[in-house]
């Protein structure tokens, strides 16, 4: 199973199991190989302000 990942600014949970098909990121890619110009869904601020998500 592969880390989640949490954006930092509005709780946007990254899950590699559905990865983000709206911007290109199929199912299955690890947070580390999404593209860094990608941007959060929901409030659009980079890679940079996601951390590792503990369940």
């Amino acid at each position: 199973m592969s880390q989640k990942y949490i954006c930092t600014v509005c709780d946007y949970i990254y899950d590699p199991a559905l990865g983000d098909p709206d911007a290109g990121i199929p199912p299955g890619t690890p947070f580390e190989d999404i593209p860094e110009d990608w941007e959060c869904p929901d409030c659009g601020v980079t890679k940079e302000s996601f951390e590792v998500y503990e369940d």
